[in-house]
């Protein structure tokens, strides 16, 4: 994919890059200075609505962050996932655990009060991720804005779009590659299961049930001590909601240990385990666990590539009075 320049430093252990896409995005119509007169205080009343339910709910950066990709990965980056209705994305069964969307609901209604008409949910969605990663300790990111709002949005199109947590490595790599992300993009935006969770379905195919309704290991790349524990927390017949936190040592902080977990044979998804163990990967995987600066200069760049996928702008769709359904 060819990349216009790219800006980037550091200064007061904060990361600001500036990273544009001529493939996915019009460097022209997305700017960092989008709404700086239509709508001059939208970034921070975005933030403000994210910090607020956040502070009351510690689980809702992770919701916010995993809901950005779930949208940007089908229809690119315009909201579709937020549309409400039978056989839209929101209804298909892989999104059905998603969540954050009442904290997006909240801001567009704020949005909407100061400066009707004027900002995005796909710019909202954007943003929110990016201040969910700031405010879990992550880098800050300096991300552009005008993003236009989707208005197709379809059940069908999201099994094929999104990573399945058995997936291989080379059907990772397909993946990511079909959205212009590379092979160190998707090791380092793995790194968002820092701060996530999993339904225990999603790794249910590393146990196997004995004759006596128990579960067994039969992947043994995973930590014996660690499986003992999913076994606990997640038995035989456990609760479909029932969920585990990805990263247990630090749930809730945007860090690095995510990756030093990985080195510990502690990954909780099949697809987090492959990163080690595969010789294309296991390089950037020690990498990250050993310095968390790399890390976070990786997520600055990769992140900005995620919130560019596909989006909308100029004349293309359009901007949601209300961001679970289209305009009349």
């Amino acid at each position: 994919m060819e990349k216009r320049p790219t800006a980037f430093f550091y200064t007061h252990g904060v990361f600001f890059v500036w990273l544009c896409l001529a493939a996915s995005a019009s460097c022209d119509e997305l700017t960092l200075s989008f709404y700086s007169a239509s709508c001059p205080s939208a970034e921070l009343m975005v933030r403000n609505t994210v910090s607020s339910a956040s502070d009351m709910d510690p689980t809702i950066p992770g919701k916010l962050l995993r809901l950005l990709f779930h949208d940007c990965f089908v229809e690119g980056c315009d909201a579709s996932v937020l549309l409400q209705g039978t056989g839209t994305e929101r209804s298909d069964p892989a999104n059905t655990s998603l969540g954050g969307f009442s904290v997006i609901d909240s801001a567009k209604r704020l949005l909407e009060i100061f400066c009707p008409g004027t900002v995005s949910c796909a710019d909202i969605v954007a943003l929110a991720a990016r201040d969910a990663v700031e405010i879990a300790g992550g880098p800050v990111v300096q991300i552009p804005t005008g993003r236009r709002d989707g208005k197709v949005s379809a059940a069908s199109n999201v099994r094929p779009n999104i990573v399945d947590t058995s997936f291989t490595m080379d059907e990772m790599i397909k993946l990511f590659s079909s959205k212009g992300l590379s092979l160190d993009d998707l090791v380092t935006l793995s790194g968002a299961h820092t701060i996530g969770s999993a339904h225990c379905g999603a790794f249910s195919d590393r146990f196997q049930q004995d004759s006596k309704g128990k579960h067994k290991l039969i992947d043994t790349t995973l930590d014996n001590a660690y499986a003992e524990e999913l076994m606990r927390q997640c038995p035989a017949g456990a609760n479909p909601s029932t969920t585990v936190k990805i990263d247990p040592n630090t749930s809730f902080a945007f860090d690095n240990q995510y990756y030093q977990n990985l080195l510990a044979h502690r990954g909780l998804l099949q697809s987090d385990s492959v990163l080690l163990s595969d010789d294309r990967t296991r390089k950037q995987v020690e990498s990250f666990a050993q310095d968390q600066v790399i890390f976070f200069e990786s997520w600055a760049q990769s992140f900005l590539k995620l919130a560019s996928i596909g989006v909308k702008n100029g004349e293309e769709g359009e901007i949601r009075a209300t961001c679970s359904t289209t305009n009349a």
